[in-house]
C-alpha cells in the first residue's frame, strides 16, 4: 500500500499573524499620531513666532535696535 502524498498546510508564523493585527489595529493610531505631530509642530512655530516678538520688545524697550 502506497501512502498518499500529503503536503504541510503553509500556516502564517505567529508573528506575521501578530504584525497583521498590530497593522490593523494601530491604523487609526498612526492617523492620530500623525496629527497631533503636526498640532505639535504649528504649536512650535507659534511658540517661536511669539519668542522673536518679545525679543524685539525687549530689544526695544532696552534702547537697542533690532
Amino acid at each position: 500500500m502506497m501512502a498518499a502524498a500529503t503536503r504541510p498546510i503553509a500556516l502564517p508564523s505567529v508573528s506575521a499573524a501578530l504584525r497583521a493585527m498590530e497593522s490593523l489595529l494601530l491604523a487609526g493610531g498612526q492617523r492620530t499620531a500623525r496629527r497631533n505631530a503636526w498640532t505639535a509642530v504649528l504649536e512650535d512655530r507659534r511658540r517661536a513666532k511669539d519668542r522673536v516678538e518679545a525679543q524685539h520688545v525687549l530689544e526695544a524697550v532696552s534702547g537697542r535696535t533690532s
